[in-house]
């Protein structure tokens, strides 16, 4: 493939999280499930830990992570959409009872290349992303300078800007490594 008909084609990025069950063992498991909607590798972050955002009191710590990957031929963003929340289902979660309650999977479409949308169904990029630690944390792994669409700032940069969350950390195997905000993660 040449590198204009690369340049052209849409990267998906996609944010994972779970906080029930084996969040870990989860995650990792949605990520070879995402393999499938992929053109060529999957690249993925690592696993991080972070604090509940305006969850339920008592929430447990929730396990992060971000992938990326050019999607299918065919595939729409409405088609992976519909994928991620069957990817969800299987999962064991189950339709929201309390806003932002716990859960065994949440996949979160954050970016279909430079693709703006805003429907019933979908938003892109995803309208809080650039809010969440627990979401640039890991994508600045992937693409510290890459600036989404409708973002000024590069993901290091809005990462950068955040407040701390001292909670946040990322796991190496199963430990987990303190990470200092200002640093590249």
């Amino acid at each position: 493939m040449t590198g204009a008909t690369a340049s052209k084609r849409p990267e998906v990025v996609i944010a994972l999280g779970s906080n029930l069950g084996d969040p870990t063992a989860t995650i990792r498991a949605a990520m070879d499930r995402l393999a499938e909607f992929a053109d060529g590798q999957v690249r993925r972050s690592s696993l991080w830990r972070s604090t509940p955002v305006d969850c339920p009191p008592g929430s447990p710590p929730f396990i992060n992570a971000v992938v990326a990957f050019f999607p299918a031929p065919g595939l729409t963003p409405e088609g992976l959409l519909a994928s991620t929340q069957a990817i969800e289902k299987e999962a064991g979660r189950v339709p929201k009872r309390v806003l932002n309650e716990a859960r065994p999977l949440d996949l979160d479409l954050i970016a279909w290349g430079d693709e703006r949308r805003d429907t019933a169904m979908l938003v892109l990029p995803h309208p809080r992303a650039h809010l969440r630690r627990f979401v640039l944390a890991p994508l600045a792994e992937l693409a510290p300078d890459r600036v989404l669409p409708g973002w000024t700032a590069a993901v290091a940069e809005l990462l950068a800007g955040l407040p701390p969350d001292r909670g946040l950390g990322r796991l190496d195997g199963d430990r987990e490594k303190p990470w200092k905000p200002g640093l590249r993660p």
